[in-house]
């Protein structure tokens, strides 16, 4: 089994040597390359009240990604609702709390954010749980949040304000790739939307999430390699341990 091309189905990140991607390209001597398998497309106001949705009413907001932030501003800017000052954020992290700077005045808010960990994050919404809280959200649902929420019995509302649609990727050779990686379900739809009459064949197929492994299974291919798992709780180190795994195999049939 020869490993030396690998894609990526993300944005490639904006300095890849200081991403693990980059230690593992260096580690193995891999190329790796990065093409963006999904797009987001914001839905319109007349399509979001026609989904019976509404900004009205709540006290506070779950925000899980900078997409849902720019678009639950954007969808507020389109039906010209004014945002109250008291509404609370709860952010998935550090990070996605921060970007909420580029539409309100950070020090004036009442922000809370997790570790980038949903579990973190419904920590602290359990402790305002007096809140309605809206979360904003894409047509393909987080179902593991959700379950979440409604097993903490959070008040809350979802609001689907954008969705994910494949890339083009007709200018791709997909099959030039030893490994093709995948983060959502999203991405495999893509590939199959993309190419229909894709064949896995030889090709290595790794998924991160329990949603995307079933999204593997459910579209006819097998899994090679899964994350997180216990020992890699990365995408990154769970390639890292697969490739360690097919070369110390390589050394001992060679001994023999």
């Amino acid at each position: 089994m020869k490993i030396k091309n690998i894609l990526i189905s993300q944005p490639k990140p904006a300095d890849i040597t200081k991403s693990p991607y980059g230690e593992l390209s260096h580690k193995f001597n891999l190329k790796i390359d990065f093409e963006k398998f999904i797009s987001i497309e914001g839905i319109s106001a007349k399509e979001f009240r026609m989904n019976k949705n509404s900004l009205n009413g709540h006290t506070a907001v779950i925000l899980t990604s900078r997409h849902a932030v720019d678009h639950f501003f954007r969808i507020a800017k389109e039906l010209r609702r004014e945002i109250s000052d008291s509404l609370k954020y709860f952010c998935i992290s550090e990070s996605t709390a921060y970007y909420l700077q580029k539409y309100v005045q950070y020090r004036k808010r009442k922000i809370f954010f997790g570790k980038q960990n949903f579990n973190d994050l419904l920590e602290l919404i359990k402790k305002h749980n007096e809140e309605h809280f809206l979360v904003p959200s894409s047509d393909v649902p987080n179902q593991k949040m959700f379950a979440l929420l409604d097993k903490e019995k959070i008040n809350y509302q979802r609001g689907i304000i954008y969705r994910t649609v494949p890339s083009d990727l007709s200018k791709l050779d997909v099959k030039k790739y030893d490994m093709l990686v995948f983060f959502s379900p999203a991405g495999i739809h893509s590939l199959m939307t993309n190419f229909p009459d894709y064949v896995q064949g030889d090709q290595l197929v790794a998924a991160f999430g329990p949603a995307t492994k079933k999204a593997v299974k459910e579209a006819g291919m097998k899994l090679n390699v899964a994350a997180p798992t216990q020992t890699a709780p990365s995408m990154a180190m769970a390639i890292d341990e697969f490739i360690t795994k097919v070369e110390k195999e390589k050394r001992k049939r060679k001994r023999k």
